[in-house]
């Protein structure tokens, strides 16, 4: 289910689920969505302190609470990931967003709510930038506007050696790797058969990715896949060291006898440049030896 695109003079929330944020990033992102025309509304808690998290799980329940609850508000945009939306993703009541959605936006960390709300509710929603980022890199800023008020996105990607060609069509889902294997075999764990998956990661040690890749592979997670996307993986350790290959090659290996393209380098993640995917949408993946492209319908 796709929620309604924004159009001048909606209202979003910003919400801090997880990590806490400095307030000068929550009033810059206040002022560059309200120059997009949208009414913003901030949570209560959303630029709080509760020890390393924007407030106590009760608190981040209540603000996440109230942006679902509001039939008036069109779209929730975390401020960060960090850790902490486990905790609470339980404890939120659903009920209403399935009956109207709205689009939920972020990444890292946020990975949890993009996982829960696809697989239970088959509603879409945004891995992109957040207001902690907002003013590292206006490509992905425009991006992501362009994304939230339905105009067309699309993405042609350099060519990379590690890049094995092929197309696919399917669902785009997953998100952080960490957090995609952390939920497998729970209530918010993602189903992967026929689709294409994304997956990102940041400052893990090569051992760490090559157990969560071994993981994902026993779990099924990776047999019936319609294609893989990679996007960065930023300051991976120590790889090479321990398996004398490095960390694209570990993911190669986990999907060796499988005949799926595999796309390396997709910019979204942990960098200044972090373009926005619709997360359980359907898309088109071409991987050639001179360019691969991504294109949403």
């Amino acid at each position: 289910m796709q929620p309604d695109f924004l159009k001048d003079g909606d209202l979003v929330y910003i919400v801090s689920p997880a990590k806490k944020i400095e307030a000068n990033k929550v009033l810059y992102a206040r002022k560059l969505l309200q120059s997009w025309g949208l009414e913003v509304q901030l949570g209560r808690g959303c630029a709080g302190e509760h020890y390393y998290f924007s407030g106590s799980d009760q608190e981040r329940i209540d603000d996440f609470q109230s942006a679902l609850n509001d039939p008036n508000c069109k779209a929730v945009i975390c401020t960060r990931g960090g850790y902490g939306s486990v905790r609470i993703i339980d404890e939120l009541d659903f009920s209403g967003f399935g009956q109207s959605p709205k689009w939920i936006v972020g990444f890292s960390d946020i990975t949890v709510f993009h996982s829960h709300v696809t697989t239970n509710l088959d509603v879409q929603t945004i891995h992109g930038t957040v207001p902690l980022n907002y003013n590292k890199d206006e490509e992905s800023v425009e991006t992501l506007r362009k994304a939230l008020f339905g105009e067309k996105i699309s993405f042609e990607i350099e060519p990379s050696k590690f890049n094995r060609s092929g197309t696919a069509r399917g669902e785009v889902v997953g998100g952080n790797l960490s957090i995609i294997s952390s939920l497998t075999g729970t209530n918010s764990d993602i189903d992967t058969k026929g689709k294409i998956l994304f997956l990102e990661e940041i400052s893990e040690y090569g051992y760490k990715i090559d157990r969560m890749l071994w993981q994902l592979k026993k779990a099924g997670k990776l047999d019936q896949l319609a294609g893989l996307v990679i996007g960065y993986f930023t300051d991976i350790k120590q790889s090479v060291d321990v398996f004398g290959m490095n960390w694209q090659e570990l993911v190669l290996e986990k999907v060796k006898e499988f005949d799926f393209p595999v796309l390396f380098d997709f910019p979204a993640g942990h960098e200044k440049r972090n373009l926005p995917l619709y997360i359980g949408r359907e898309a088109d993946l071409t991987v050639t030896a001179q360019k691969s492209t991504l294109t949403y319908g």
